[in-house]
């Protein structure tokens, strides 16, 4: 799709008084319409929800896009953006759009369950922080090969508020993030990470600086379940990023992943270990919590070989 920025508005939104969520959903390559039509069933008008089509590979999807986003009984609106500008500049460009007092973060293949938004309505009209998480949940693997990433994502990213809120600001991700209006406007996200990786864990650590970030217990459930072979792909080009939050916030390298990251590449050891992880993470045979290791090997080794 070529030309300039396109937008869709439906008739509920252009009635609608300035509410108090926008739910704000960047896109790429996914299918967002099972999300819509989950939030709508959840959904008041003290919400609306913005899609962002950051740069549409497929126009026939871009189409019936817009005929749900036309048809949803809730405020919606779809923006499809003529190229792609990236993660963080995608989430700028919505926090940007964005009319409510507060806007929550969802990714496009995203499963909430019922009463989600209620949910968030009562958590953000009783807190007095500026940014809260409200917790990460896989969905169920589709395949075999998809069970080694939901693995690595229980072990990882599965955590309570009460053990998220020790952890800290690191326990964040950008996805069922709710935030300030008025903060994140203040705070957006770094347009200078490219691709994939790290660009949420340094938008909570400048975030945990500037206010105060808290963890919530009402977690979504969250697919792009990948395969092995994807995974290692963006680990092992997401190294730049990780040289770039380690540079940013050097306090990080307090946090395990970094440690061997930093230990590899003491002992120069990070292109053996790279090997090494992904022939673990490949071998079919081996339990999925050991193919998980190699993937956490692996992903601290990439890292490593950006580091200075």
């Amino acid at each position: 799709m070529s030309g300039a920025m396109k937008e869709t508005i439906n008739e509920a939104a252009r009635r609608a008084n300035r509410p108090i969520l926008s739910v704000l959903v960047p896109t790429y390559r996914d299918d967002p319409r099972p999300l819509l039509a989950a939030l709508a069933s959840d959904a008041s008008d003290e919400v609306e929800v913005i899609i962002y089509e950051d740069g549409a590979p497929d126009d026939d999807l871009s189409e019936a896009l817009r005929a749900a986003v036309l048809y949803a009984p809730i405020p919606a609106r779809q923006i499809t953006a003529p190229v792609n500008l990236g993660r963080s500049a995608a989430r700028n460009r919505l926090g940007e759009l964005a009319r409510g007092q507060w806007i929550l973060f969802l990714d496009a293949d995203m499963r909430p369950p019922e009463r989600f938004l209620t949910r968030w309505i009562d958590i953000l009209t009783q807190t007095d922080a500026d940014a809260v998480f409200g917790g990460y949940e896989p969905c169920e693997p589709s395949s075999p090969d998809q069970a080694v990433h939901a693995e690595l994502a229980q072990t990882s990213d599965v955590r309570s508020a009460v053990e998220r809120n020790e952890i800290g600001a690191v326990a964040v991700c950008s996805s069922n993030l709710a935030v300030r209006r008025s903060f994140f406007a203040q705070v957006p996200f770094d347009e200078a990470y490219s691709g994939w990786g790290w660009e949420d864990v340094d938008w909570a650590l400048r975030a945990a600086e500037a206010g105060r970030v808290a963890h919530a217990d009402n977690p979504a459930g969250h697919g792009g379940l990948e395969r092995v072979e994807r995974l290692l792909a963006k680990f092992g080009a997401a190294g730049p990023n990780f040289a770039r939050l380690m540079d940013r916030h050097p306090g990080y390298a307090s946090r395990p992943g970094a440690r061997l990251a930093l230990t590899l590449r003491r002992w120069r050891l990070a292109v053996p270990a790279k090997m090494a992880g992904a022939m673990i993470a490949r071998l079919a045979w081996l339990p999925v919590r050991v193919r998980a290791l190699g993937l956490k090997l692996f992903r601290a080794a990439a890292a490593a070989g950006d580091l200075p």
